[in-house]
Formats: C-alpha cells, sequence, structure tokens
C-alpha cells in the first residue's frame, strides 16, 4: 500500500488485523485496517502518528452513511435487524433459535451451531471466556493476553454461554483495560488453575452433561499459549483518546496491544470506532 504522492492513507477504520509473532518472544504484528488499505504498524514504533477523522461514518454491514455508529460499526436498521447485533451474542446462553425468534436463522445455523471453545486468559489477570474454534488466537490477541489456555469444547455458543455462566461464579469474565495497557500483568499457572476450577465446579459441569449430553462438553489437555506485543513503553497513567470529542489524534507510537495503540499523548481503542473515516499519516 502506498500514499498517493503526500496525501495522507484514509478509509474507514476496520478492528486491526494481528497476526501472532513468530520465533520465541517474538511480538505480536498489526496492521491498521483502513477500508481496503492495510498500513503495517510495527515499523511505526517510535515514530509520530496522526489519525485524523473526517466526520463521516459509514456502516460496516451495509455501507450507508450513519451519524452514529451502533455495536462498534453498524448503522441503527441493521444494529436492529442482524442476528450479530443481537444480546444473545453477548450472552448466548440467551440464544432464542429454538423458540423460531432468531432474527437471521441461516446465520445462527452457521456460525452458532458450530464448535466453541471455552478458555481461560491472562490480560489483566485470570478471566474466562468463550471463541468459536476458528477464531484462535485471534481472540486472545484481541484482548491484550498475554496467556490463554483452551480447557473446554462444545457443539454450539450457546453451550459455551451455559458453561461460561457457570465459570463466572468462580472467574471473571472481563478485563481491566487499564492495567492490560499498563503491563500490570503477571503469569500465572493456567493449567493450576484449571484444575482447581474443574473440581471447584465439577458439580456444575456434571449437571451441564446430563443436560446436553456427556459428549457435548469435552475437557481439553491444551497447551498454554503465550503471547507478546509490540511495546516499546508502557503508559504509566492511562489518558483516552476520543474521536468524538477530539477528531484529531496524534503522537508518537509507543506500543500496540489488543486493539489499543499507545501514543505518548494517550491511548485510542480503534475497535470502538470501527466505520469511522480516518486519515492516516
Amino acid at each position: 500500500m502506498q500514499r498517493v504522492g503526500d496525501a495522507p492513507l484514509q478509509g474507514c477504520l476496520r478492528k486491526m488485523a494481528i497476526e501472532p509473532g513468530t520465533g520465541v518472544q517474538a511480538p505480536a504484528r498489526y496492521s491498521l485496517r483502513l477500508g481496503e488499505h492495510y498500513l503495517p504498524l510495527n515499523e511505526r514504533l517510535g515514530q509520530p502518528l496522526s489519525l485524523t477523522w473526517t466526520g463521516a461514518i459509514a456502516c460496516t454491514h451495509c455501507g450507508r452513511a450513519t451519524k452514529k455508529s451502533f455495536a462498534q460499526g453498524y448503522c441503527y436498521p441493521c444494529f436492529k435487524r442482524l442476528a450479530q447485533c443481537d444480546t444473545c451474542i453477548m450472552k448466548p446462553e440467551t440464544c432464542h433459535y429454538y423458540q423460531g425468534t432468531c432474527r437471521e436463522p441461516e446465520w445462527g445455523e452457521k456460525h452458532c451451531f458450530q464448535p466453541h471453545i471455552v478458555y481461560l486468559a491472562n490480560s489483566s489477570g485470570l478471566k474466562v471466556g468463550i471463541t468459536r474454534k476458528t477464531q484462535m488466537p485471534t481472540r486472545w490477541l484481541d484482548q491484550g493476553a498475554i496467556q490463554a489456555l483452551p480447557i473446554l469444547e462444545v457443539d454450539t455458543r450457546q453451550q459455551s454461554g451455559f458453561v461460561e455462566v457457570l465459570f463466572k461464579e468462580a472467574v471473571s469474565d472481563r478485563t481491566n483495560w487499564r492495567a492490560m495497557l499498563k503491563g500490570e500483568v503477571v503469569e500465572m499457572d493456567l493449567r493450576a488453575e484449571r484444575d482447581r476450577l474443574f473440581s471447584e465446579l465439577s458439580d456444575g459441569l456434571r449437571q451441564l452433561a446430563d443436560i446436553h449430553g456427556d459428549s457435548a462438553i469435552r475437557k481439553l489437555d491444551a497447551t498454554p499459549l503465550q503471547f507478546d506485543y509490540p511495546v516499546e513503553t508502557f503508559p504509566r497513567k492511562i489518558t483516552s483518546h476520543n474521536f468524538d470529542k477530539q477528531p484529531q489524534v496524534e503522537g508518537v507510537l509507543q506500543g500496540i496491544k489488543g486493539q489499543y495503540l499507545m501514543l505518548d499523548t494517550g491511548v485510542i481503542n480503534l475497535r470502538k470506532f470501527t466505520g469511522y473515516e480516518v486519515a492516516v499519516n
């Protein structure tokens, strides 16, 4: 991807593309996505970076202009119509497909009725989460996890939601994003945590197996994964940039973790501004 003359690259923001590092302690590789453009970011560490919102927002699904972005990148009609924007995506245990009320049954069959993974991760401390099997390890890199361990495989997204609800009795499902960005994360023995939780929640797991079948919820003997990120300096104090309040964000790029850019002037969660048309210098 090349600039035309001295003109900045411009396009609607998408979630940053991330690839795991290759080799021992090699940092993940990031690319800024602007429409069809990909701008490698690791090479920009230590250099000035400027992002300017043009004031335009486009729905990431239908492409129509919208004054406000809903659910990280959708116009309001798509937000109300699409199954991927329904509340059951955030709370899979509330899936209502079997009630015949799924917004898009074919989409649900393609995305929700496939194997899902229940995992433990360490982004800012121990957390439990779920993801489609095909989304490993992207899910963990998006969260800024330094460690991750798949612990269970289930047949459907709803089943993963039931398991996650059970595990939330003993462990958080959230990331403290400020601690994650400050690098205040201590490595953990995820296998030991897994075994502890299996023991503590054995009755609940047995009940779920009785309901869904012994083969529907399968324990995994996976190897813990570790991730490193391209960070030169972690911020001591977190100051957040917001395009809605300040259309121009600029500073020296000091690091990238999760979906955040760390500048010497503050941090910005680019995923929050999916669909925003931005010019980059």
